[in-house]
């Protein structure tokens, strides 16, 4: 039974398949100062926040049974994600669930900042009728900066498309082909810093990012300029935007979030340029369910060890990756787990080649299955989050990298295994109807399936070794399943490769290294 640990409101709708799970207790506690949260934390296999529960170092520490949290929404910078990475624990969000409601949201603060709408409806309930006072700008023909094109900023962009707004984007990852999908222009952000008439952001909130919007950024940007923050809370400089509209440098600006929540008496409520709502991008009855749906399924694939999407702390895989990569998942870490098994001495690098059709595609995912595989050959708390980690900690060299041969095959998986004793390669690559096959051992060609309970023996090639293993697997009630031979030159070094019933005890290894033709024995369990 696992333990999930809801610690902030949740959308009960959104959690039913949690609370229905029959291999789940759903535990929920609200409001829960720090010392009562790492007690509640102790025994819970998966922990799921929204943004105001905080998931230090010390929660994390303190969480024996952790696997997995869930940020049911998009921003994880309540969570320390390096420290859950350190203990191999994975980290999901929701980063679809509230797109829509954040981008309408935004666009209801844009239109709002360009009318004065908040500020005219306040002094209509006093009794005013002040329409001089109210004047705005319309949107048509403008400018609208947007500095991150993810989900939310292309969902913005199609609505100001709508009002015949020129958009012009700036994000890192953002290639030429893409904006012109969205219908934005590429630019750099200094461009989009001074050409914009209205200025969003949606970017996380990082390292890189606070502060993005800086004295320096206003200084550059066009009298008048309108701003607006519906994403994270410290990326436009608080401080740097009030002088900004002291001195008129900016018209107006729709603050959805704030560096400290809540503000409080917040210096830039005193100015009536700045309008604000309490953090309300995600707040609707819609984005509410879909967010607590979706992190609720993604903790149930990982607690039930099923594939996942949403990690923020892996690399994001597309849809599309995703299914053309499955096929190759189960060959990717009994790769792993087999070529580290027969390697000797301390494992000092291990190197993964693609080839053929899998060099057109991103195989990052799959170099992380064969690192799993080959370290929780040594480490028994590995997974798909930690490998990376706790092999530069271990100081173990990782290269990836592609090849265009294939040697006959339509793709090729290599994984070598360098220690401070030897260096050993595997090859592998699935066989249409027949699945997984490990089909290279060092310079041997062979034909194995990778699973169960395998023999692999070097021997010289002389007549009767054969029969002589056989006989005396046979003596010690082991049934062979099937064998695989692979040699270069008759009589020379070669290779047996056999599948058999149960596991070789250590007195059978024995027996079998006193035979004369044989240099070794390695019992490899998959």
């Amino acid at each position: 039974m696992f333990r999930v640990l809801i610690t902030d409101p949740l959308s009960r709708q959104g959690t039913e398949q949690l609370l229905n799970a029959p291999d789940v207790e759903v535990v929920q506690k609200t409001d829960l100062k720090k010392e009562e949260l790492l007690v509640e934390v102790a025994d819970a296999d998966a922990l799921i926040v929204r943004s105001q529960t905080q998931v230090t170092a010390d929660v994390i520490q303190a969480a024996r049974k952790l696997k997995a949290i869930g940020r049911a929404g998009v921003g994880v910078d309540n969570i320390d994600v390096p420290a859950a990475t350190a203990r191999g624990i994975v980290v999901v969000n929701a980063p679809d669930g509230n797109t829509i409601s954040t981008a309408e949201h935004t666009f209801a603060m844009l239109i709002s900042l360009a009318r004065n709408i908040p500020q005219s409806y306040q002094s209509i309930i006093r009794g005013e009728w002040k329409r001089k006072d109210y004047v705005g700008v319309e949107l048509n023909n403008k400018t609208l900066g947007i500095l991150g094109l993810g989900r939310i900023g292309a969902e913005l962009a199609k609505r100001a498309r709508a009002f015949h707004m020129n958009v012009v984007a700036f994000d890192p990852y953002l290639t030429e082909e893409r904006a012109e999908k969205v219908g934005v222009r590429k630019a750099t952000m200094d461009e989009v810093i001074r050409s914009s008439d209205f200025i969003t952001v949606h970017t996380p909130l990082t390292k890189e990012t606070r502060h993005l919007i800086d004295a320096g950024a206003f200084a550059r940007m066009k009298d008048g300029v309108r701003v607006l923050n519906c994403a994270r809370g410290g990326i436009i400089d608080e401080r740097a935007l009030y002088d900004a509209i002291q001195t008129g440098k900016v018209a107006g600006a729709a603050l959805d979030v704030f560096e400290t929540e809540p503000p409080g008496q917040h210096p830039l409520f005193s100015l009536p340029q700045v309008i604000a709502t309490p953090h309300l991008g995600a707040s609707t009855r819609e984005a509410q369910q879909n967010v607590a749906v979706d992190v609720s399924e993604e903790i149930l694939h990982i607690l039930r060890d099923e594939p996942f999407k949403n990690a923020v702390n892996l690399p994001s895989i597309p849809a599309e990756l995703q299914e053309k990569l499955r096929p190759y998942q189960t060959l990717a870490e009994k790769l792993g787990r087999f070529a580290i098994q027969t390697a000797e001495g301390a494992l000092e690098e291990i190197t993964i080649t693609v080839s053929g059709e899998l060099t057109e595609m991103d195989t990052a995912p799959l170099s992380r299955i064969i690192l799993k595989g080959a370290l929780s050959h040594y480490l028994s708390d590995v997974n798909y989050v930690s490998a990376p980690y706790l092999a530069r900690e271990r100081g173990v060299k990782v290269t990836e990298q592609k090849v265009s041969r294939s040697h006959g095959f339509t793709h090729l998986i290599h994984v070598g295994i360098r220690t401070d004793a030897k260096e050993t390669l595997v090859s592998g690559t699935l066989l249409n109807g027949l699945g997984p096959r490990i089909v290279k051992i060092d310079q041997y060609s062979v034909d194995v399936q990778p699973d169960g309970h395998l023999l692999l023996i070097h021997h010289h090639d002389r007549p009767g070794a054969i029969g002589r293993v056989g006989t005396i697997l046979g003596n010690h009630d082991v049934n062979i399943a099937t064998m695989q031979v692979g040699r270069k030159d008759i009589g020379g070094r070669a290779i047996m490769m056999l599948h058999v019933d149960k596991p070789i005890s250590e007195e059978l290894l024995k027996t079998l290294e006193e035979l004369d033709e044989i240099q070794n024995v390695t019992a490899i369990d998959l």
